[in-house]
Order: structure tokens, then C-alpha cells, then sequence
């Protein structure tokens, strides 16, 4: 498996993870719990990943060769 496809696995391990360890409400960040911080954090972060697993995709690059 491409390197770069493994980036694609940090926003699933991110939200999984995190509601595991953060899951807590005295923290407060940006008025929310700090677990709803986090998921929103890790939903946001995602798209900004999966662009960059688009961009350097090895395999996207050979179809548009063709």
C-alpha cells in the first residue's frame, strides 16, 4: 500500500481514538466539549487530508497520462 494512502487512515483513527481518550466536558474550547471539539477538529482536518491522499495519489498520475 501507497505511503500516501495510509494519511487517509489518520481521520478515522482521529475520531475513533478521540472519543476513546478526550472524552470529557470540563475543557472548554470554542464553547463546545472538548470531545465535540475534537470531532469537529478531525471532520474538518479530513478534507484537507484526503485532498492531499488526491493530489499525490502515484496512481491518478498514470490515468491521466493515458
Amino acid at each position: 500500500m501507497n505511503a500516501v494512502k495510509l494519511l487517509a487512515l489518520v481521520p478515522i483513527i482521529g475520531i475513533f481514538v478521540g472519543a476513546i481518550f478526550f472524552n470529557r466536558v470540563t475543557p472548554i474550547v470554542l464553547g463546545m466539549p472538548f470531545l465535540l471539539f475534537w470531532l469537529v477538529m478531525c471532520t474538518v482536518l479530513s478534507s484537507p487530508i484526503m485532498w492531499i491522499v488526491f493530489k499525490f495519489d502515484p496512481k491518478r498520475k498514470e490515468d491521466e497520462l493515458l
